[in-house]
């Protein structure tokens, strides 16, 4: 899932900058927060492999990055306890659930979080529990792992998703397409409506786009309309639109309000309401097609 912050990388002098930006980007160690404080980080030489192997993560082919995320879930639970130990494992967090790696593989990712979240407790964000207590709350809800926590801050995360989950059963929205024609979301009752949260610098949006097209063509005459929400400007979405060809309509969100409603911190995100208007899946990250799929099939499309 992508991020917000930009990111730069030097192995060989081990310094990881982030740097705070208002806007969604790509990010490989932050977690699902909109905004981060700048820091400067100097790997150990027993880290530094893992920095470099998470960097090249989202280039593994598909068939393999299910091993090589499980054997990193591995290394990074031998490192001695410390915060960095934990902005790894939440790093690695983040991208094993760009697609379909294996549940074996999310059971350690999520087995190794959870261990240097005992380790190394973090503080909590104000009010808020932190991020990788969110992170990891979000692998047991929605990817059905079996780790936990004691924390209470592992708690108010998991009741932090509900309250997410519930705000979306009624959210509806009236957003124009690049076409400017207008489409609220409660008007489309009668209809299996995918809601899909993207940008056009995000690599795992771009990654699951063609198969949404292909499933919009496949399925649209049963009734699947796919609606896909960017926060950018006309002037960014639409060329990137008119070079790939994608057919199912795509909508502005200016100010990112939409988002908002949503609860979208990080994208790709989807959600699937059924005819009834009831919401019926949803997916926290990029899905493939046998995953897109089987949401479509909770909502009656098969």
């Amino acid at each position: 899932m992508s991020r917000v912050m930009s990111v730069q990388l030097t192995v060989a002098t081990p310094v990881f900058l982030i740097a705070a930006v208002p806007v969604f980007a790509a990010c490989l160690f932050c977690a699902r927060t909109l905004f981060a404080q700048r820091q400067q980080i100097v790997w150990s030489e027993q880290e530094k492999p893992i920095v470099q192997q998470l960097h090249g993560l989202r280039q593994v082919p598909d068939e393999k990055r299910g091993q090589v995320t499980k054997d990193l879930a591995l290394a990074i639970r031998k490192l001695p306890a410390s915060s960095h130990k934990l902005m790894l494992a939440n790093g690695l967090a983040n991208l094993s659930t760009e697609g379909d790696f294996g549940h074996d593989t999310l059971e350690e990712v999520a087995t190794t979080l959870a261990a240097a979240l005992g380790e190394q407790p973090p503080p909590a964000n104000g009010t808020q529990p932190a991020d990788p207590y969110v992170e990891l709350a979000t692998l047991v809800r929605y990817e059905h792992v079996h780790a936990s926590s004691n924390s209470p801050q592992f708690a108010a995360a998991m009741s932090k998703l509900e309250d997410d989950d519930r705000s979306r059963e009624h959210a509806d929205f009236t957003l124009n397409d690049l076409e400017g024609k207008s489409w609220s979301l409660q008007a489309l009752h009668g209809k299996v409506v995918l809601v899909n949260f993207w940008a056009t610098w995000c690599p795992p949006c771009r990654k699951e786009m063609p198969d949404l097209d292909k499933l919009y063509q496949e399925f649209k005459e049963q009734g699947l309309l796919i609606l896909a929400i960017s926060g950018e400007d006309m002037s960014k979405v639409q060329p990137f639109i008119a070079e790939h060809h994608y057919t199912y309509p795509i909508l502005l969100d200016p100010g990112s309000k939409v988002h908002q409603m949503f609860r979208v911190e990080g994208i790709p995100k989807s959600f699937v309401y059924a005819r009834n208007g009831k919401l019926a899946a949803e997916a926290i990250d990029m899905r493939t097609r046998k995953q897109f799929l089987a949401m479509l099939a909770q909502a009656g499309i098969k």
